[in-house]
């Protein structure tokens, strides 16, 4: 939908953040039921923060196992496979229990767990080599706690949004708190916020039929210096980048992409994706992809 079409909006909470979806027309009280019910779905598996999780099942398998996912999980870990990859191992979906150890636990308790932090290093799980996969299925041979952050809520607007064009919807904006997929002819010009001043942008992005999901180390922070984007290598929070943008044909691929970003050169990934985007480094320098369709002001 572009800037001058009359919208209506659904806004709800989910998966810990809050969501929009912008249609020409209201949606039914059927169709937002089933908006939530696939997003509780969605939490009912992969959150590592429900008892009652695939994920929570994984994290306390003393002896490991064989955990089978929906089928749309093979998607999901094809995506962390390929990033995992790509990133020499700073994308993993196991630094779930980093985060734990860091604070951001289920109970939120925001204060790092120092011993524990330290036995970690010793051990620290790898995905490419603690989890043997196939499709959606995953074997495991000790406790591992999986994050799907960098990838799982791209999924799940995806997710919606494939729930909106099958109830004949063709234009909509699907936004699940900076992770954005766009179906119409308009395109929606997207700000770049800037990650140290809220109420500035460094840009603006074009978005016609696509899926753009920034990242940036100023969201989910807590205590001195930590925040949510871990290089899966170290289990710590990275430093030389502060924020990302990706804009890619589907919001799962773009999701995990503004995370990859964080780490190392762009041309590794710009060889194996099809995407642009811009990033932030921490020094105030800013990286533009030769595709960007927009405009960048600093």
């Amino acid at each position: 939908m572009g800037d001058d079409v009359a919208i209506s909006s659904f806004q709800f909470d989910a998966i810990g953040t809050s969501w929009e979806i912008n249609t020409p027309a209201p949606l039914l009280v059927e169709t937002r039921a089933d908006v939530i019910d696939l997003v509780e779905c969605f939490d009912s598996i992969y959150s590592r923060f429900r008892h009652d999780s695939i994920v929570t099942r994984i994290a306390n398998a003393a002896d490991g196992g064989t955990f089978r996912f929906p089928s749309d999980a093979a998607l999901i870990f094809d995506v962390y496979d390929r990033l995992h990859d790509a990133t020499n191992g700073a994308v993993d979906p196991l630094v779930g229990r980093d985060l734990e150890l860091l604070g951001y636990d289920r109970e939120y308790a925001l204060v790092p767990h120092d011993e524990g932090i330290a036995a970690m290093a010793a051990r620290r799980p790898v995905w490419s080599r603690d989890v043997e996969r196939k499709g959606n299925a995953i074997t495991t041979g000790r406790p591992l706690v999986i994050d799907v952050g960098a990838v799982g809520k791209g999924r799940l607007v995806d997710l919606v949004a494939n729930l909106l064009a099958a109830k004949g919807f063709k234009d909509f904006v699907v936004d699940g708190s900076g992770d954005i997929l766009h179906r119409g002819d308009a395109a929606l010009h997207v700000g770049l916020e800037h990650p140290l001043d809220p109420d500035m942008v460094i840009g603006v992005a074009n978005l016609t039929n696509g899926s753009l999901c920034a990242s940036a180390s100023n969201r989910r922070t807590w205590s001195d210096g930590l925040h949510h984007v871990l290089d899966g290598r170290t289990g710590r929070p990275t430093t030389d980048v502060i924020a990302t943008w990706a804009i890619a044909a589907d919001t799962a691929k773009a999701d995990g992409l503004a995370t990859a970003l964080f780490f190392g050169p762009s041309s590794r990934l710009t060889t194996l994706f099809d995407f642009s985007f811009v990033r932030m480094f921490a020094d105030g320098r800013v990286e533009v992809s030769h595709n960007f369709d927009g405009e960048v002001f600093t």
